[in-house]
């Protein structure tokens, strides 16, 4: 059994076929998806799409590209929001330096104003951190120093949350700072990447970081694994990332999708 924990099937490009996809998830024997919002929009019809399919869950959170959307009225609607059935975190929340569509203050005003509201309601988060460029390590550097400080002022009654406060999705960084965020006890999110021939960043931290530390996801309908790269990525390709998991590792396949679908049920408690 295999997990997708991060899936944008929201999105219009699924609009056409979108039980179809999903039929063809379950065909492959992953039996939990996870639907995160970007916006107060997108955070809905995740919702919307969880009490429709049995396989799908939802997040709910404002994305850093979306930052300029966030109003004083916006953590209230999220909290209203999360007290839905099958919402089991808060994201796809963070920081992107790539794009820049918000200045850097605010994106980080709403990451804090977001982790605080994942606190007081006790979900793990989603965390979305992309650097400037490969020279700059700007993006994971700030999330990691919000995420401590996040972290270090929970309530001691937060126990559950401290020990499995959410993963940081489809990481792009290096061995250095996958092993800090493993530190926090965050998960590093895999994607289809993994699959592709210069990536040896990170196939080391997948090689390094301790299992338990890890999640697959396919973030579809982007980043389509390889042999399938350059078409619409979709749930049932997770397999090629688990694949690729288990070459790098040196184990089963079965070793694999049995030990990052625990992680998955133990960080999002499904």
């Amino acid at each position: 059994m295999l997990t997708d924990t991060h899936c944008h099937l929201d999105f219009y490009q699924f609009d056409v076929d979108r039980l179809e996809i999903i039929e063809s998830a379950k065909r492959e024997y992953i039996f939990r998806i996870l639907n995160p919002g970007i916006s107060l929009e997108s955070s809905l019809k995740a919702v919307n799409l969880a009490s429709r399919y049995e396989v799908v869950y939802a997040a709910i959170g404002i994305h850093p590209n979306n930052a300029l959307s966030w109003t004083e009225d916006t953590a209230t609607q999220l909290e209203v929001l999360a007290q839905k059935d099958k919402v089991i975190a808060i994201g796809e929340i963070g920081l992107d330096y790539f794009h820049q569509t918000a200045p850097r203050e605010k994106q980080i005003r709403i990451l804090e104003e977001q982790l605080s509201l994942a606190s007081k309601i006790n979900l793990p988060v989603i965390i979305h951190t992309r650097n400037k460029n490969t020279e700059d390590n700007s993006a994971i550097i700030d999330t990691l120093d919000i995420l401590d400080v996040w972290l270090g002022g929970m309530n001691p009654d937060k126990t559950r949350l401290k020990e499995n406060p959410g993963v940081l999705h489809s990481f792009s960084s290096d061995y250095v700072f996958a092993s800090k965020a493993a530190h926090s006890n965050f998960a590093i999110g895999v994607t289809g990447p993994i699959t592709y021939k210069n990536n040896e960043p990170i196939r080391t931290v997948v090689q390094n970081i301790a299992l338990r530390n890890i999640l697959i996801e396919t973030d579809a309908p982007f980043l389509t694994p390889h042999p399938y790269r350059g078409k619409r990525n979709e749930p049932a390709f997770v397999n090629f990332v688990a694949d690729k998991i288990a070459e790098i590792r040196q184990m089963s396949y079965d070793q694999v999708s049995m030990v990052t679908t625990d992680n998955a049920k133990r960080i999002f408690d499904w």
